[in-house]
């Protein structure tokens, strides 16, 4: 009988238990996807390499999640303990533990605290401090200055002396490789030398977190990568019987459509041109390619193109020669890459400037002299050099 007793006892101890701990699991679980204690959004960030628990605390601390160990238990559960990326990221007021999680490993830009953005420019470079707006949670230009011309401004030295200060590099579209090695030369956080620069078309503009002492061939090399994957993901989508025959001569046309518009919604319509002219075995006639061929990409060509040069046969002179020319004229972004894989079905052969900003197309030589007339009447009337040809 005694033993029964236990037993019964025993029994009856182990129901409570299990019923405790199925009570503890299901308020977890709900403490898990409850909203959660924070009334104002949160800038919470991730350090390079820092491990969940650390991550979980900090959001403690923070006030963003009311209980740490719920939090590491829901993050293992989901399958994402070890998906932490790493950045600055704007968490939404009462958001909940499970919202955290996947703002925390989703990745992506940052999205608040203080950044420094050098950006590397067609004319020129500039540097950004931007920090989270409390007003609005969102991230607002707080100073701005050139490095080639000017001094650090006080609030931008004392961001970059920080030690938690992000730290971006962005290349813009249509810049050349010498412009990207120049503009990371005057990076001073930035560390390492580059013996050359690499091969023109080959690196990708794009922004790129960096740390302090970050090395500039090594960054230089995650550009060619993504540059190198994005020209190989176009080229397998790419139109069938385009002209070009190689992602190499493809990407020669992205240069080329990268310089001629800042239009997206023209791009294809620029590929199409050009496409069209090497299709009747015209020649391209682009003033970019013959404007590479006097800078050598070494910066910008401030006049305009003389006739001398018009009329001097080089390589990248395709007034004379028929064709490509032999390199891409600067490095083109994804969407160039992929309008010159993928050109509009239109008829068009010739375009010029429209004076506002974007070109008018024409199918014959007529239509052309006629917007080529009514540009440089524009010109005109705006004051402007009758560009981009001058006399000799």
């Amino acid at each position: 009988m005694i033993w029964r007793h236990i037993a019964s006892n025993f029994l009856t101890l182990l129901i409570v238990i299990l019923i405790a701990v199925a009570a503890a699991i299901a308020w977890a679980k709900h403490q898990y996807v409850a909203p959660g204690p924070s009334a104002t959004a949160a800038c919470v960030r991730v350090a390079p390499g820092a491990s969940l628990s650390a991550v979980s605390e900090q959001l403690a601390d923070q006030g963003v999640v009311s209980n740490a160990y719920i939090f590491r238990a829901g993050a293992d559960y989901a399958g994402k303990s070890r998906d932490l990326k790493y950045g600055s990221y704007l968490v939404p007021p009462k958001s909940s533990m499970e919202e955290v999680v996947r703002v925390i490993t989703s990745g992506g830009p940052s999205t608040c605290g203080t950044e420094v953005i050098y950006r590397i420019g067609v004319r020129e470079n500039s540097v950004i401090l931007r920090d989270t707006d409390a007003e609005t949670g969102q991230m607002a230009e707080q100073a701005k200055y050139n490095p080639a011309t000017e001094p650090a401004p006080e609030p931008i030295a004392a961001a970059e002396a920080k030690t938690d200060v992000r730290l971006r590099i962005t290349v813009a579209e249509g810049v050349t490789s010498w412009q990207v090695v120049e503009g990371l030369k005057q990076a001073g956080f930035m560390a390492g030398t580059v013996a050359k620069p690499p091969a023109e078309g080959s690196l990708a503009p794009d922004t790129y977190d960096v740390q302090k002492g970050a090395d500039r061939a090594e960054l230089l090399a995650e550009m060619a990568r993504r540059q190198a994957a994005n020209l190989a993901a176009a080229w397998e989508t790419r139109q069938p019987d385009l002209p070009y025959k190689t992602p190499q001569e493809a990407l020669i046309m992205a240069s080329i459509i990268e310089k001629e518009t800042a239009v997206p919604d023209e791009r294809r319509l620029v590929a199409s041109v050009f496409v069209n002219r090497m299709r009747r075995g015209m020649r391209l006639e682009t003033d970019p390619t013959v404007i590479y061929g006097i800078t050598k990409g070494e910066g910008v060509l401030d006049r305009g193109i003389r006739g001398s040069e018009l009329r001097r046969r080089t390589p990248y002179n395709t007034y004379q020669v028929d064709g490509l020319p032999p390199t891409p004229i600067a490095n083109p972004g994804k969407a160039s890459i992929a309008a010159a894989m993928d050109p509009e079905d239109a008829d068009y052969v010739f375009f010029v400037a429209d004076g506002s900003g974007g070109h008018a197309f024409a199918r014959t030589l007529e239509e052309h002299t006629q917007n080529v007339k009514r540009w440089r009447e524009i010109e005109k009337q705006r004051g402007q050099a009758m560009s981009p040809v001058q006399g000799d």
